[in-house]
C-alpha cells in the first residue's frame, strides 16, 4: 500500500468515527492514540530501562485494531532530554516528559506542575524479607514446569510475551523468572493494578478517619446541595457504581480510543478535575460501569487528605504503604496537575507487586501493625452487584455469582482468589486458602481469556504447591 493510500485510509477511518460518535470525540482520537504510546514508551524507557522499539511492538500487538494507525505513527525517544514525542501524520502530537523520582507525565498546553520529590527518610520495612538478593529458582520440578509453560510462546498469535513471574508461598518467594532485560528490581507498569493500590491508600485514610465509605464523597465540585452527584460515595467510586457518564475502560483496543474517559487521560492536564465535571448517566449506586474516572477522583481525594499537595500525597503513600512493605522500586506517576494518576500509572518491580499482595494475604497487617482497617481485605474482595466480570472494591474477585467469577473457577482458580488486574496481562493474585501470591506481568491481548496463560499458571502453581514434601520449609 502506498503512503498516499495509507493517509487516505487513516483519514477515512477517523471521518467514519466522526459520523458515528460525533466530531469532537473523533477529533480526540489521534491525541488519545499518540498519548497512550508516548506515555508507555517514556515510562518503560526511562523508568524500566526497556528497549523502546521492542516495547512499542509488544504493546501495540497486544491491542486489537491498533495496526490500522500504528504504521502512521512517528515515535521519537530523546535520551538526552529524557522525553518522548509521538505524532500521527500531524493530526495528533503527544509529548511525555521524564522527571527523576516522578516518572513520566504527558505535557499539554497547561504545562506540568512543578513537584519536588519528597526525601526518602529510610523508614525500615515491617514486612519480613521475602527473598535474598539472588534470583530464586523454582523450588520443585513442578514449579519449574509451571514457569516453563508460562514463558513458552505459542506457535501462532496471540503471543503471551510474559515478562515476569513471582510465586510466593507463606510470605517467601518459591519461584521467579524474568524475560531478557528484566530482573527482580526492574519497575514495570501495572496499568490498572494501580487501582488496587489507590484502594489500599483509601483504606488507610478510612482507618485514620480522614475518609468515610458512606455519605457524600468530599468532592468540592459537588458541594451544591442541588447537584445530584453530591450523593456519590467513596464506596461507589471504589466499586465503579458512581454513575458518571465517562464511557468504559474495560477495553484495550483502537475502538476504546473514542471513549470520553480517554480524553480525560490523554488530552486533559487535570484528569480528576475533568472527571468531576462529568454529569451522571445513571443514579449513584444503581448501575456498574468500570472506568478510570472513578479512581482518579479518589486520587484527588487522597491528595486533599494528605495536605493538598503532590508532595504530601507521595509522602503519604510511601510512609503508610510502600515503606512498611519494603516496596523499594516503586514510581507513582502524576498527571499534569500533580495528582497521582491512580488509574493506571504505577510502576513497581514484580517482587514489590508481590509484597503488595502479601499485605492482603496477611489481612492488612504487617509486622504486627494494622495497615488496612479491620475487615478491609474482605470488603475489597466482596463482589459488587451486576459487575459481570467479578469485581469488588478495588480488586477483582471470585466471590459472588458473576460470569467472570464462575468462568475463572471453572478454569481452575480457587473460589477464594482475588486479584489486582491490569490490562494486557498484569496480575497480582492472592489465594488465602493456599497461602499464595502470584504475580504475572507481560504484554498479552485481553482476549481470548486464555491468551496470557494465567489460567494455566494458577492451576499449575496451586497443584505444584499442594504436593507434600516438594517445598522444604514451606507449609
Amino acid at each position: 500500500m502506498t503512503r498516499r493510500r495509507k493517509i487516505v485510509l487513516l483519514t477515512t477511518t477517523i471521518a467514519a468515527a466522526g459520523l458515528v460518535l460525533g466530531a469532537a470525540r473523533a477529533r480526540d482520537m489521534p491525541k488519545v492514540a499518540t498519548g497512550f504510546v508516548a506515555d508507555i514508551l517514556c515510562s518503560e524507557t526511562f523508568v524500566s530501562g526497556l528497549d523502546p522499539r521492542r516495547n512499542f511492538t509488544e504493546t501495540t500487538d497486544a491491542m486489537p485494531g491498533t495496526g490500522l494507525i500504528t504504521w502512521a505513527m512517528d515515535t521519537r525517544v530523546d535520551r538526552t532530554r529524557k522525553d518522548v514525542t509521538v505524532t500521527l501524520f500531524g493530526i495528533g502530537r503527544s509529548h511525555a516528559v521524564y522527571r527523576e523520582g516522578l516518572g513520566c507525565t504527558l505535557e499539554h498546553e497547561a504545562g506540568i506542575a512543578d513537584v519536588t520529590v519528597p526525601p526518602d527518610d529510610k523508614q525500615p520495612a515491617s514486612l519480613p524479607e521475602i527473598a535474598g538478593s539472588s534470583l530464586v529458582p523454582p523450588q520443585s520440578p513442578e514449579l519449574a514446569a509451571a514457569l516453563d509453560r508460562a514463558f513458552t510462546e505459542p506457535a501462532q498469535p496471540p503471543y503471551r510475551r510474559t515478562r515476569a513471574i513471582v510465586v510466593m508461598k507463606a510470605g517467601r518467594i518459591i519461584a521467579e523468572r524474568y524475560a531478557d532485560g528484566i530482573g527482580p528490581e526492574t519497575p514495570l507498569l501495572g496499568f490498572s493494578m494501580t487501582k488496587s493500590v489507590i484502594s489500599a491508600l483509601t483504606g488507610i485514610l478510612v482507618r485514620q478517619g480522614k475518609l468515610k465509605l458512606d455519605g457524600p464523597a468530599p468532592v468540592a465540585a459537588w458541594r451544591d446541595p442541588d447537584d445530584p452527584r453530591r450523593a456519590i460515595t467513596v464506596d461507589q467510586l471504589l466499586r465503579h457504581t458512581a454513575g458518571l457518564a465517562l464511557g468504559s475502560s474495560l477495553e484495550a483496543s483502537l475502538g476504546s480510543a473514542f471513549e470520553p474517559v480517554n480524553r480525560m487521560k490523554f488530552v486533559e492536564s487535570d484528569m480528576a478535575a475533568y472527571a468531576e465535571t462529568i454529569p451522571l448517566e445513571t443514579a449513584p449506586g444503581t448501575a456498574w460501569n468500570y472506568h478510570d474516572g472513578n479512581i482518579l477522583i479518589l486520587s484527588h481525594l487522597i491528595r486533599d487528605a494528605a495536605g493538598g499537595t503532590p508532595e504530601g500525597a507521595l509522602r503519604f503513600a510511601r510512609r503508610e504503604l510502600f515503606a512498611p512493605l519494603g516496596m523499594r522500586h516503586v514510581t507513582l506517576q502524576l498527571d499534569g496537575s500533580g495528582t497521582i494518576e491512580g488509574s493506571s500509572e504505577m510502576l513497581a518491580s514484580a517482587r514489590d507487586w508481590a509484597r503488595f499482595g502479601q499485605l492482603y494475604l496477611n489481612d492488612g497487617v504487617v509486622g504486627g501493625k494494622r495497615v488496612l482497617p479491620e475487615g478491609w481485605v474482605n470488603y475489597s474482595a466482596t463482589a459488587t452487584p451486576n459487575a459481570w466480570v467479578g469485581i469488588g472494591a478495588g480488586f477483582w474477585t471470585n466471590q459472588g455469582d458473576s460470569f467472570g467469577a464462575k468462568f475463572r473457577v471453572e478454569h481452575g482458580w480457587p473460589r477464594d482468589a482475588f486479584f489486582a488486574k491490569g490490562t494486557i496481562g498484569q496480575y497480582t493474585i492472592v489465594i488465602p486458602s493456599e497461602k499464595l501470591v502470584i504475580v504475572r506481568l507481560g504484554r498479552s491481548p485481553n482476549a481470548p481469556p486464555q491468551a496470557d496463560g494465567v489460567f494455566d499458571l494458577v492451576r499449575d502453581v496451586v497443584a505444584a504447591t499442594r504436593e507434600k514434601g516438594k517445598l522444604a520449609g514451606v507449609n
